[in-house]
């Protein structure tokens, strides 16, 4: 709270802006709880604390933790993350993005935009973000018979030009 930024609620989690921009971001979970800095990619992490959610994350990094002690002991280090985000916000740099051209979609989806071409177009329409959770969620079942299950229970959400995580 004593850094220059704007407390938040976002995502049900306490969220730190800076205008409009997510600098950080913390976040609860079973066995650790950890900060999330939007930008983390770009970051220096001489500490080498930066840990990468999972290998589809791109850009956010997490600072875990999994005591209290761990948090008193790491605050200078804290500290200095937080006010690293703040400079690499500030300097407008951007993380390089994967580009969705670089997708390689299943041949079920493929399939079933053959079959029907305004779900392609629906498809087409949506965010690239959409667009790459759609295809991690096809592409993550092993079996054919799952992913094509996946892929018509999510026809009517990719329609309305929603993602998976969408209500």
């Amino acid at each position: 709270l004593s850094m220059p930024l704007t407390e938040d609620l976002k995502w049900g989690c306490p969220c730190y802006t800076q205008g409009p921009a997510n600098i950080v971001l913390i976040h609860a979970f079973k066995d650790y709880c950890a900060l999330l800095f939007f930008k983390g990619a770009l970051f220096k992490d001489p500490e080498t604390l930066l840990i990468q959610q999972t290998e589809n994350v791109q850009s956010a990094r997490q600072l875990r933790f999994t005591s209290t002690a761990q948090i008193t002991r790491l605050t200078p280090v804290i500290r200095d993350y937080i006010q690293e985000a703040i400079t690499v916000e500030n300097s407008g740099q951007k993380v390089k993005m994967a580009l969705n051209r670089d997708l390689t979609h299943p041949q079920e989806l493929i399939d079933q935009f053959d079959d029907d071409p305004d779900l392609k177009a629906a498809y087409d329409a949506l965010t690239p973000g959409r667009q790459r959770a759609w295809n991690l969620h096809f592409t993550s079942a092993k079996l054919p018979a799952t992913r094509r299950a996946r892929i018509e229970k999510a026809i009517p959400k990719i329609t309305a030009g929603k993602g998976p995580d969408d209500l």
